[in-house]
């Protein structure tokens, strides 16, 4: 296995890491899985079952592992995705909830798996940051309402319409 990237998420599993792998990289172009490991007679897990699995998410190397019941997944560690779109906003927000996912604030979804997902607009730094302080406040306050992230209800505050 080559390592090409210095620093990989990795994001831990009690038994279901194949599965969320599969479903991840279902999800976004330029993904696949790129190694799996597996449990031998030495355990901890059941012999021949996903130990640890290497996998690219839209080019970027990620790491996958079925450790056990011991940590769970919160929102003070989240996978940011950045959308171009509406449409690319609500295809990504829906099939991350799909299944048993839940939607929180500001268009974050913790997924069925367990990992909390920030599904958001591309645009959103620009217009926060942008040191127009009354546009700024105006887009915060609209993201504040939302639960899917709306790009009109966005741009038209940024815009004071």
């Amino acid at each position: 296995m080559t390592i090409n990237q210095k620093i990989i998420p990795h994001l831990w599993f009690n038994n279901n890491a194949e599965e969320a792998v599969n479903h991840y990289v279902s999800l976004f172009a330029n993904s696949r899985i790129t190694n799996i490991a597996r449990y031998g007679d030495a355990g901890p897990g059941p012999k021949g079952g996903v130990m640890s699995i290497g996998f690219i998410l839209n080019g970027q190397e990620f790491a996958a592992i079925n450790g056990g019941p011991q940590f769970h997944h919160t929102a003070a560690s989240s996978l940011l995705i950045w959308c171009d779109t509406q449409a690319e906003i609500d295809e990504l927000y829906g099939k991350l909830l799909a299944g048993g996912g839940t939607e929180q604030a500001c268009g974050w979804v913790q997924d069925r798996f367990g990992p909390v997902w920030q599904v958001n607009y591309k645009r959103m730094p620009d217009m926060i940051g942008s040191g127009e302080g009354e546009a700024s406040t105006r887009v915060m306050k609209a993201m504040m309402t939302m639960k899917k992230i709306d790009v009109k209800k966005l741009e038209d505050a940024y815009a004071g319409r």
